[in-house]
């Protein structure tokens, strides 16, 4: 062997060569790059202590003899520059330093084909590249070229086979996006690239960290499409895609993300769960959160500590309370230590939805638990129980919360006032709102209000007006609903005065007092206090204020039912006066009072009275008693033509109380024959159409259980004479005929008939007897002129009466022979 030694310095390279004679290589150009490219193996070797990485690239670039044309280059692979089968290399180098020591031997390091050799031959011995080798030239290609095509042609020509490590090592190293990604979109075209899980959460830091949420979307769909190919999972991968866009807050991104992902049949970890989760309730979607949740039961997605801490007080608030219990005794389960929050949002939430006993249970659990009440526990408690009526609970939790330290706020004390005030427990109430006021705060009118109307429906004057005085000098403007109550309580206690003065406060402070005014004076008539009704509306004409015309209405039905006629007809007039209009109801009211007068002076007053009503039926009343030549036509044309004018759809009622106490009023003043053209032409228009009834020839009968006394009366007569007509003229005669009078005109009936010897019997409520008997009763002279003449009446005092009421009138000639005894006590 030949050896050759030559000195090695900073600038120049010697070396020894030994070769084979059989046979000899010039050096190619090319072994230089070659060793500029291993230049990093050079380093990692034993002799990388004695020459720094800097002598390294100089020795390389100073071994500018090895550059001869005629030198052909030698491959590991066994070929030849020339195309020619080489042979092994024998030379051995030697590595100097300045001093001539040998600081390296060894066999020559071959050439590698670019995409072929996957090693490099040391001598005879084939040695892999070092992946940190490779990792750095790729590393170094990228950052020089960037992307374009380019980088893909300086990529391809690599002197190594790189591999997917080797790619997802580059990545590490690359923070651009987009060289990543031309760098990925490379390997993914190269035959020896397999998908990697490591390989895409690299590609999506890099597009995280520059916020490339569309890029990131475009290779999510690209790694969906090579997972489904290769049937390989990428976990890591796709719950990074779906984390990173919910923490962005891209919910459609990452919602359509997860479904992709479910649909792939791909395991969701709990992490991504949560975020999603949290994401949608932080949008205030909480029923979309909820699916989620579901999906990750069904999925077997094991529940961690951050989950329960998120869905429990979820649920618990969107009302899903069950849910949330089963949780919070799953988590118990699973030893799991809930935390505050957990036991704060289901002690809220379960007292606000009324499951109290629920409440109470998790409160002691997490006192239990050592964990201390906070001040808007202690709140939510006490509202609950408040609002539920548990005061007895809630003054324990309210004297809970003050032991504890904590100092109630404004409207916990509102709150705890008002509730017991309306539960009537005002004594509680009057010490909490004196509390109140010695915490300084200044109650609102709500509180006054509240205790005010309570002690006023309580009828504590005392303490209302008390109230109502410490409010105003407060500066606080009382509200409609405290004036209201305030002044009804004043007008039940029958201080108008007092009221008076309320009422003008309430008017300066820019309320309308009308309704408020008429309202007390509707106590006054309600209570029967008549007088101050009638001194109440005094002051409200004096003051300027009105009422309606119903409450005057009301008034004057209160006087005239306590006697007092001569107030009773102004308010009549002022009622007429403001276009409020009579209806017959109130005549026929006032026309029912005359009929019961006994006394000729307020029978004068009750005259008036019907006459300030202006109503038809008093020209009515005083036409029926002046004589023909008066009225120009018969009685009962008269009569039929005012009953002609009365609208039945809307007065059928009013008319037929009428006709009972206008007969009434004819009997008593013995207009018998008047009385008979009334019933006849009421029973005509059909105002009593179930009074008579033909069943052919088996029964008739008479109805009079509705009727007034007089009303019945005629009505027997008037019944009887058409059943005699009916019977003796045309021969037709019934079994049986009933006259139904019921309990209390049973015995007026029966004495008026008895009087004649009527065949009729008296049972429990009704009048009855074989139509033969009455057929032969009805032949008697007696029963004809009994029939047909009028009924025997107090003449005397019926003519006196009418001389005074009617002075105008004529009335027709009248028997005035004394009654006959048993129609007198009848009468």
């Amino acid at each position: 062997m030949i050896r050759r030694v030559k000195k090695l310095c900073p600038r120049n390279l010697y070396l020894s060569l030994t070769k084979n004679p059989n046979f000899r290589y010039p050096f190619h150009s090319n072994f230089i790059h070659h060793l500029d490219f291993n230049h990093k193996f050079i380093k990692n070797t034993s002799f990388s202590s004695r020459l720094d990485y800097g002598e390294t690239q100089n020795f390389v670039k100073d071994a500018i003899f090895f550059r001869k044309p005629n030198y052909v280059r030698s491959y590991c692979s066994g070929k030849s520059g020339d195309g020619e089968k080489c042979n092994e290399w024998t030379e051995e180098i030697e590595y100097l330093d300045e001093s001539g020591s040998v600081i390296y031997t060894g066999k020559g390091i071959r050439s590698v084909e670019p995409g072929f050799d996957d090693h490099v031959m040391v001598g005879g011995i084939k040695k892999p590249f070092l992946n940190a080798s490779a990792v750095a030239k790729i590393v170094e290609v990228v950052n020089r070229w960037k992307w374009g095509p380019e980088l893909e042609t300086q990529l391809d020509k690599l002197q190594f086979v790189p591999k997917m490590v080797h790619i997802t090592q580059a990545l590490k190293v690359i923070n651009d996006s987009d060289t990543s990604l031309s760098l990925f979109r490379w390997a993914k075209r190269q035959s020896w690239y397999v998908p990697g899980d490591e390989c895409y959460v690299m590609l999506f830091d890099v597009l995280n960290e520059s916020r490339d949420f569309d890029g990131m979307l475009s290779l999510f769909d690209e790694m969906v499409h090579d997972s489904s190919k290769n049937g390989i999972s990428l976990f890591s991968a796709y719950n990074r895609v779906i984390q990173y866009l919910a923490k962005a807050d891209k919910l459609e991104m990452s919602y359509c993300c997860f479904k992709k992902v479910l649909d792939s049949d791909c395991k969701i970890d709990t992490q991504s769960y949560n975020v999603l989760m949290t994401l949608f309730l932080n949008k205030g979607l909480p029923y979309k959160a909820f699916e989620i949740y579901e999906s990750m039961e069904k999925g077997e997605c094991s529940l961690d500590g951050s989950t329960y801490e998120l869905m429990i007080p979820s649920l618990a608030k969107s009302g899903r309370l069950d849910a949330a219990i089963k949780l919070f005794q799953e988590m118990k389960e699973r030893n799991f230590r809930p935390s505050f929050n957990i036991f704060a949002s289901l002690v809220d939430s379960m007292g606000k939805a009324g499951r109290l006993d629920t409440s109470m249970k998790v409160y002691m659990e997490m006192q239990g638990c050592g964990h201390r009440p906070s001040a808007p526990m202690y709140v939510s408690l006490i509202e609950s129980y408040a609002k539920a009526g548990k005061l007895d609970t809630a003054l324990r939790l309210w004297d809970e919360m003050r032991i504890a330290g904590f100092r109630p706020n404004f409207g916990l004390f509102t709150m705890i006032i008002e509730s017991h005030a309306k539960s009537g427990k005002l004594d509680i109430a009057m010490s909490i709102f004196t509390d109140m006021e010695r915490a300084g705060f200044l109650p609102t009118p709500s509180t006054y209000s509240c205790l005010l109307e309570m002690h006023a429906s309580s009828g504590q004057v005392d303490s209302a007006m008390k109230l109502y005085n410490s409010m105003t000098s407060a500066g606080l403007r009382p509200g409609l609903s405290t004036y209201t109550a305030l002044l009804t309580l004043l007008a039940k206690r029958k201080l108008v005065d007092v009221a008076a003065k309320i009422l003008l406060e309430m008017k300066t402070m820019g309320y309308s007092v009308d309704v408020s005014a008429s309202d007390v004076l509707m106590v006054y008539i309600k209570d029967g206090s008549v007088d101050h009704a009638l001194r109440w509306l005094r002051f409200m004409g004096s003051s300027g204020i009105r009422t309606n015309n119903f409450i005057v209405r009301q008034l004057f039905e209160s006087c005239m039912k306590n006697a007092l006629y001569e107030s009773a007809k102004p308010l009549l007039e002022t009622y007429v006066e403001s276009a409020a209009k009579v209806d017959l109801v109130l005549y026929t009211s006032v026309l029912a009072h005359l009929v019961r007068c006994q006394d000729e002076q307020n029978e004068r007053h009750l005259m008036a009275i019907l006459s300030a009503t202006k109503h038809k039926a008093h020209a009515f009343l005083c036409g029926l008693f002046t004589g023909p030549e008066q009225r120009k036509q018969p009685v009962l044309s008269f009569v039929r033509e005012f009953f002609h004018g009365i609208d039945y759809e809307l007065e059928e009622g009013a008319a037929r109380y009428f006709v009972n106490v206008l007969l009434n009023y004819l009997v008593l003043m013995g207009q018998i024959n008047r009385a008979r053209c009334v019933w006849k032409v009421a029973y005509e228009n059909k105002l009593f159409p179930k009074a008579i009834v033909f069943d052919q020839h088996i029964a008739w009968s008479l109805d009079v259980r509705n009727l007034s006394v007089g009303a019945a009366l005629i009505a027997v007569m008037h019944t009887l004479h058409r059943f005699r007509k009916r019977m003796l003229y045309y021969g037709v005669v019934p079994r049986r005929i009933k006259l139904v009078t019921g309990p209390t005109l049973k015995i007026v009936i029966a004495q008026m008939l008895s009087s004649v010897e009527s065949p009729f019997e008296v049972s429990k409520v009704v009048l009855r007897a074989p139509g033969d008997s009455v057929m032969e009763w009805f032949k008697k002279p007696i029963v004809q002129q009994f029939l047909l003449n009028e009924i025997p009446s107090r003449a005397d005092i019926l003519m006196h009466k009418m001389n005074i009421l009617f002075p105008c009138s004529a009335p027709e000639l009248r028997s005035l022979s004394p009654p006959k005894p048993l129609i007198g006590k009848a009468m």
